[in-house]
């Protein structure tokens, strides 16, 4: 048989039961209840050994007993699932108070501790704070090293790039030069070979008559000075006739230009041949 308190529980049906933590959570309160729930029962268990024994001492009496009793029994019934049930929604009433209250107070206290942590936060002094922050400084401390190093080889690098370049642009420049010399003492040899091949043909010209002359007229025949050509064909046939020579004269089977050159290398040739005589 079901106790009046969980009938009154059963009964009402548009309140919510509550989970037993809460009246774990209030004890003074679950006491109080239990107390009340011990009274009751002792008060269901009297009530029914009267009934008990009444309906041992009126077995004798008739149906009509047995009635009024049912009836009078199932009317103290419902006036005391009344009772029960409208002590119940008070109890619950002041459990859903005390709980509130609870729970308001518990959300202070954690606004209290979150506020003292963050102000530990700010101030630097949180345990879960301190050790990630020397960590993080270890690892700034590190890459700032890291990074002093490699910005000390960098500099380095390009020093040495500098210096090479610097080196090479002084080692191309010497090189200029030296072939930029080299042609300019090249060329100036060169004039100076051709004027001292000219000034020898000039002496050489000066020296021997013969050759004057004949220089002369390869010079005077050449170009515009040589006319028409008539005289063309009249220097060609002399040239084809046969030259008688009578005396101590040679023949020059050469042309003016070899003849020089001849003439040059000769002298040249006696240059080189005093000078190995007579060394200064």
């Amino acid at each position: 048989m079901l106790s009046p308190f969980y009938i009154g529980l059963r009964d009402q049906q548009h309140i919510q039961p509550l989970s037993l933590h809460r009246f774990e959570r209030m004890p003074v309160v679950h006491n109080d209840a239990n107390n009340r729930e011990k009274e009751d029962s002792e008060e269901e268990m009297d009530h029914l050994s009267a009934a008990h024994d009444s309906d041992k001492g009126g077995s004798s009496d008739g149906d009509s007993s047995e009635d009024t009793d049912s009836e009078d029994s199932s009317e103290m019934d419902e006036e005391e699932c009344e009772t029960r049930r409208s002590e119940c929604l008070d109890d619950m009433i002041d459990l859903e108070k005390q709980f509130s209250f609870l729970k308001e107070q518990l959300y202070r206290e954690r606004i209290t501790q979150i506020e003292k942590k963050l102000q530990e936060v700010m101030n630097e002094q949180a345990t879960e704070y301190l050790a990630p922050l020397a960590e993080l400084r270890e690892a700034v401390a590190v890459r700032t090293q890291v990074a002093g190093v490699l910005r000390q080889l960098r500099l380095e690098n390009i020093q040495n790039k500098a210096i090479a370049e610097e080196i090479a642009a002084g080692q191309d420049f010497e090189s200029r030069k030296a072939l930029l010399m080299d042609s300019i003492k090249e060329s100036l040899n060169e004039k100076i070979r051709r004027l001292e091949e000219d000034r020898n043909q000039v002496g050489l010209l000066e020296c021997d008559p013969f050759l004057k002359s004949r220089s002369l007229l390869s010079f005077s025949g050449s170009g515009a000075f040589r006319g028409d050509d008539n005289k063309e064909s009249k220097e060609k046939d002399k040239r084809r006739k046969p030259i008688t020579v009578t005396g101590p004269y040679i023949v020059y089977m050469l042309s003016d230009a070899d003849i020089m050159e001849d003439w040059t290398m000769i002298r040249k040739a006696l240059t080189a041949t005093k000078r190995k005589d007579y060394p200064l």
